[in-house]
């Protein structure tokens, strides 16, 4: 279930459903059965339950609910944001179907404030439909919920959340557990949404994956299912030939730790060779520290292009603390002159700042099987897509980035808490794996090693992105609090012998 779809691409998917033959109040019938059954796991016998329901169907969703609980003996109290004349379609239905009585908006307000760590709240207003700001009315609803000591289920997204970007628009519900159906939505992972899900359940109430196909996701939650059929296991008659061959290229003498946490990191991904390209001043630095990484000198572009003459080096990394400037615009053009993969990172980033459609034009004339990916964080992609800007422009997080990798014709990783990757024909994968620990010094060069080991091994640059974000973000879980990014590095194989059990098991 890693598709994800927006609240447009859910509405469609429910109309083909209807269309099909199976009833809307069918598939309300059935959400309100799952999130019972998700209340039904905190629930105690002595617990109250506050149903809070809005005008649309996810109000409908939460009119079920409420009576499936009385039903079951507990003590349900509802309340309906609008006049009950006002209510249409599904949602008319099953409030008509509902014998319990509506509890005051007022009333309501004055239970939320004597409930207690046993109660549930269920927060049934507006679900991922909402495109505006909440009023005042409602948003003083939100605040009351938020500041209660109960629980709080979400049904479909809490309120306040656009499903669409995980915007907020001034305030919205936080939720212990959401519980949403068919499939998630973009803005359940995107921030500042995601902060606002708790957990997220999701359930099947009716919904046929063949839906799927005629509603056309492009976004997706990055998991396995983008990468997994890459093999974690090196083969048993394998050599280290056939493993790629990565080349990080190194900054100058004072700035060799970021090239060497990219190098590690690629090898430890899997890249059957590495080696590290850098001045003859910088080699030396390398040479204390380095074994099994190899070490390449290149003093002049000349001696630079020379490396690249070996067909074997099939990935490059360049970026990570190698200044910024044009003689590493100018090793960026060398890299994407054969069929290689690339990775460009941090400076050689900004190396292209005052004219990025320049490394764009090298990117489309770069020779037929060439794999490039971009990895800015937010500061670096304003600086190259300054109209994509997050404070100017009108389009979600994932547009922008779809956006970007269209122009720049390479797959850009968009690095943050909720990293976006996509890839130029639009395709678009949200990570949620990581820790805010992450945000440390040199965390960054270690996801472009890794992102490099993959593309050295073969994978597109689509999957070597996702995977390696995916594998960066867990090793980081692993590492736990305070890491550094040395440590990242250190469990990456905790993160492979994860993935080969879980391939095993199967």
């Amino acid at each position: 279930m890693y598709e994800l779809l927006t609240p447009l691409q859910m509405k469609k998917a429910d109309r083909l459903t209807i269309e099909g033959g199976t009833s809307g109040l069918t598939l309300m019938h059935n959400a309100g059965k799952v999130v019972l059954e998700a209340l039904q796991e905190i629930l105690y016998p002595h617990s109250r339950i506050l149903v809070l329901c809005g005008p649309g169907n996810n109000g409908g969703d939460g009119f079920v609910v409420a009576q499936l609980a009385s039903d079951e003996g507990f003590d349900v109290r509802v309340a309906l944001v609008c006049d009950p004349a006002a209510l249409t379609g599904d949602a008319e239905l099953a409030y008509d179907e509902m014998s319990l009585d509506l509890t005051s908006l007022e009333n309501m307000r004055s239970l939320m404030e004597e409930v207690s760590d046993d109660d549930v709240i269920v927060d049934a207003l507006f679900g991922a439909g909402l495109s505006r700001p909440l009023d005042y009315e409602i948003l003083q609803l939100v605040q009351r919920i938020n500041a209660s000591s109960a629980q709080c289920v979400a049904i479909d997204l809490p309120s306040g959340v656009s499903g669409k970007s995980g915007e907020v628009q001034g305030e919205a519900v936080h939720a212990d557990i959401t519980v949403t159906f068919f499939r998630a939505k973009p803005g359940h992972y995107l921030f500042p949404g995601r902060a606002h899900c708790g957990e997220i359940i999701i359930e099947q109430i009716g919904l046929e994956d063949d839906v799927l196909s005629k509603v056309g996701p492009t976004a997706f939650y990055n998991c396995d299912k983008i990468w997994g059929d890459i093999p974690d296991m090196p083969a048993v008659a394998g050599h280290k030939y056939n493993r790629g061959h990565t080349l990080v290229v190194s900054g100058p003498k004072f700035a060799t730790g970021a090239s060497r946490l990219a190098a590690r990191a690629a090898q430890r991904a899997g890249s059957g060779l590495v080696s590290i390209v850098a001045r003859e001043q910088a080699a030396h630095v390398h040479a204390a520290h380095l074994n099994s990484i190899m070490i390449c000198l290149a003093d002049r572009i000349a001696d630079f292009e020379r490396i690249l003459e070996d067909q074997r080096l099939n990935c490059v990394v360049i970026g990570p603390a190698v200044g910024v400037g044009r003689e590493t615009q100018e090793r960026v053009v060398q890299c994407l002159l054969d069929e290689r993969g690339v990775v460009i990172d941090a400076d050689a980033l900004m190396s292209f700042e005052p004219k990025p459609e320049i490394l764009f034009e090298y990117i489309a004339q770069a020779q037929t099987g060439a794999r490039v990916v971009l990895t800015p964080h937010e500061e670096e992609f304003r600086r190259l897509f300054p109209d994509l800007n997050e404070a100017t422009s009108t389009a979600c997080k994932v547009e922008r980035v779809q956006q970007a990798a269209a122009r720049a014709g390479a797959v850009v990783v968009l690095k943050g808490a909720d990293t976006v990757i996509a890839d130029p024909a639009g395709a678009v994968a949200i990570n949620a794996s990581g820790t805010p620990w992450l945000a440390s010094a040199g965390t960054g060069d270690v996801l472009a090693g890794i992102i490099g080991g993959y593309l050295a091994q073969g994978l597109s640059a689509y999957q070597a992105a996702a995977k390696g974000v995916w594998v960066h973000g867990r090793a980081a879980e692993y590492a736990g609090d305070g890491l550094i990014a040395e440590e990242v590095i250190d469990h990456i194989p905790d993160v492979i012998t994860e993935l080969v059990e879980y391939v095993e098991g199967f």
